[in-house]
């Protein structure tokens, strides 16, 4: 089916992740959600033998996953970017490193479902900001991240997707990760 929307984005920051367990912060909701985009970095390799191509495979690196919101606090920038606020200021620091994270969210489809969506663990980075003077038509510029995401140590898992009209999903989805 087609998506046709896209909203609800929580985050968790990962607090373990080793051989023994996975655990995660409360996650945490960022209003006004309207795009994301996913981007799986991809190794191809191709064998050949006899002047065919015999075998094929794929691999995928990294998942870059960027997205657009239209309020973002600095509280939850600070908390993505491994910064910190004081007195309401968000004070950035050469040597902050940004936590690892999970990300959800829910995308509406034609036809009455909706697919879910866990990205299990990423990292968020500063991003390009463009600030523009008020013309003669009135433009938004939204804010927006970019997180490079990779599989847990614990398990390999990078995702989880659950389509389903069932609207019970919904209810225990952004619980937990």
């Amino acid at each position: 089916m087609a998506k046709i929307g896209v909203k609800k984005l929580y985050y968790a920051l990962l607090t373990k992740d080793d051989s023994t367990e996975v655990t995660y912060g409360t996650p945490k909701r960022i209003v006004g959600l309207n795009t994301v985009d996913i981007n799986p970095t991809v190794q191809k390799a191709t064998a050949y033998g006899d002047d065919l191509p015999l075998e094929t495979t794929s691999n995928i690196t990294e998942i870059t996953i960027s997205f657009e919101s239209v309020y973002l606090p600095l509280e939850d920038k600070a908390s993505l970017l491994g910064h910190s606020v004081v007195d309401g200021a968000m004070i950035s620091k050469s040597g902050d490193e940004a936590p690892y994270v999970a990300i959800m969210f829910e995308a509406q489809q034609s036809g009455g479902a909706v697919q879910y969506e866990k990205f299990l663990k990423g990292k968020f980075s500063e991003t390009q900001e463009t600030f523009n003077t008020k013309g003669e038509n009135l433009e938004y510029t939204l804010h927006s991240l970019e997180g490079s995401f990779v599989a847990r140590e614990n398990d390999g898992a990078w995702r989880k997707t659950v389509v389903s009209p069932d609207t019970t999903v919904a209810a225990t989805w952004y619980t937990s990760v």
